[in-house]
């Protein structure tokens, strides 16, 4: 058995319809959707954090972390660089 994990599940993953620990008889069938997951959760909820699989053994763990902001160069977009 193979199982998709969401190590911190925040506000919006409490709200989506997915479900914590689902578990699949194949790797691919996981994978595919741990990865739609994870595509998912980061173009459709609120925003506040970043997702990302990862796969250790027979799990994909979807960890939550902040989400990273393009960089502007090393300007702080105030206006006063330029």
């Amino acid at each position: 058995m193979f199982t998709i994990n969401v190590a911190r599940e925040c506000g919006c993953f409490k709200r989506s319809p997915y479900e914590n620990n689902m578990q699949f008889d194949n790797k691919d069938d996981a994978l595919i959707q741990a990865k739609a997951m994870e595509k998912h959760m980061n173009e459709k909820f609120c925003g506040k954090h970043g997702f990302v699989t990862e796969e250790t053994g027979d799990t994909f763990t979807i960890h939550v972390g902040e989400k990273q902001h393009a960089s502007a160069g090393g300007c702080c977009g105030g206006g006063h660089c330029s």
